[in-house]
């Protein structure tokens, strides 16, 4: 295993969100983690690269606890693909470069813009290297907002709802660049979803977090209706339809609606 999580507690002061999340991570896998809404799906990714400092636990990356490294340490293994990201003036080729800050002592050297050519054209953005990233699209904004976490040539990247505000195109163009960098690059991914139907059709493995703890760690496959209704309240089906799993929800507000017809 490449990653290992043990024991991780974190609380904010209103509440406590994580009790003892424990879990690995293979080599070349995808760990989708979901959960409604407050689960502590974002918590969890940001404890993994101390963006939030847990108050128990340990993250090892290869037998190395990050959690006792400095901030520039954890980037050169982690690369972190923010919910949100500021809309600054910067031009693309500028801010793929800024992934390569861990490495940077005074300026950039050739090696690092070597590194955001090669990235740039790994995710098909050349033509776009010189234009401001506030004039992109929701779609590429997301793709050079990966490729900057790219340039930190990490070995494990942390992707918190890399989908949630792009269209049905864009939303699976995202997610098979992800697959297809973690399949030929030897990456890891953990990534924040919501869209259950997304994650057992991209990621090897799922994980669903409920009050605060790991209800289910389990490989797609193994994905059950009954987990599904434990974790989110709500009846569904699940079928494969062409090869490709679906979930179907229920009408979970039947008694709404026959209320009103009455």
């Amino acid at each position: 295993m490449i990653l290992s999580v043990a024991g991780i507690h974190f609380h904010y002061p209103s509440r406590t969100v994580l009790k003892g999340v424990s879990f690995e991570l293979g080599k070349s896998q995808i760990l989708g983690v979901l959960g409604i809404n407050g689960a502590g799906k974002s918590t969890l990714l940001k404890c993994l690269n101390r963006i939030l400092r847990p108050e128990k636990g340990e993250v090892l990356l290869e037998g190395k606890n990050l959690l006792k490294m400095s901030g520039n340490q954890i980037a050169r293994r982690m690369g972190y693909v923010p919910q949100k990201y500021g809309e600054e003036k910067l031009t693309v080729y500028d801010t793929v470069l800024l992934g390569r800050k861990p490495y940077i002592q005074w300026a950039a050297a050739e090696t690092d813009f070597q590194v955001v050519e090669k990235i740039l054209r790994l995710l098909h953005l050349e033509e776009f290297a010189m234009r401001p990233i506030h004039e992109l699209s929701g779609g590429e904004m997301q793709k050079v907002i990966i490729a900057r976490a790219l340039a930190q040539e990490p070995q494990v990247l942390l992707l918190d709802e890399p989908i949630s505000s792009l269209d049905l195109r864009n939303q699976l163009e995202v997610m098979e660049l992800i697959a297809g960098i973690v399949r030929d690059h030897g990456l890891s991914a953990i990534l924040s979803i919501h869209d259950i139907n997304l994650a057992l059709r991209f990621a090897d493995r799922l994980l669903f977090l409920k009050d605060g703890k790991i209800h289910t760690l389990a490989d797609r496959g193994a994905v059950t209706p009954q987990v599904i209704q434990e974790v989110y309240g709500v009846e569904v089906i699940l079928q494969e339809i062409q090869g490709y799993p679906l979930v179907i929800a229920k009408n979970c507000c039947r008694g709404i609606e026959e209320r009103h017809e009455a």
